[in-house]
């Protein structure tokens, strides 16, 4: 009788210890904006199908139309084209993604449909949710499917810039 009386009290004990860490725990909510400093932006980074994701299509290339043939391509992809035209300066690269807090998981997409070789240009102030798609003399083509699957896979999930939080996963 007297063991019966020492392993309910030493379970008493054991569940008091469990409430008091979860109520007391400090790290509760963090990742997640939990202890996020004032001021900074929110970042979105929960990946999203190409259905959701918002894009400008901008050609920085010596070819004309490029950025009208590319945006079909988006088109044909599921992607949200807003809007199609000429980038004021022309670049070399394959690439540049423009984007802000809201934009981050959308631009890590757009990434993996470049093979990891687009250049993000993270713009902190920035607050809508649309990514600057600005195409550059290097680029090609956009990957296939198979390669963007494996690229994602390569890039893992997304990540808040630096001097932003990550924001809190929608509700489904």
């Amino acid at each position: 009788m007297r063991a019966l009386v020492v392993v309910g009290l030493l379970g008493v004990l054991a569940l008091a210890f469990v409430i008091t860490a979860i109520v007391r725990d400090s790290q509760r909510g963090a990742g997640a904006a939990g202890g996020c400093p004032d001021g900074w932006p929110l970042a979105d980074v929960t990946l999203h199908e190409p259905k959701d994701v918002k894009i400008n299509v901008l050609n920085a290339t010596v070819e004309p139309g490029r950025a009208g043939m590319v945006a079909d391509d988006f088109r044909n992809r599921k992607f949200q084209v807003k809007k199609v035209g000429n980038a004021p300066k022309g670049i070399d690269d394959v690439a540049v993604l423009r984007y802000g807090p809201k934009g981050v998981s959308s631009a890590h997409l757009l990434k993996a449909y470049f093979l990891n070789n687009a250049e993000p240009v993270y713009d902190a102030k920035r607050t809508d949710d649309v990514v600057d798609v600005v195409l550059g003399n290097g680029f090609q083509q956009l990957a296939t499917t198979t390669e963007v699957n494996q690229s994602l896979g390569d890039l893992g999930p997304p990540v808040a810039p630096a001097g932003s939080c990550p924001a809190p996963a929608p509700k489904k």
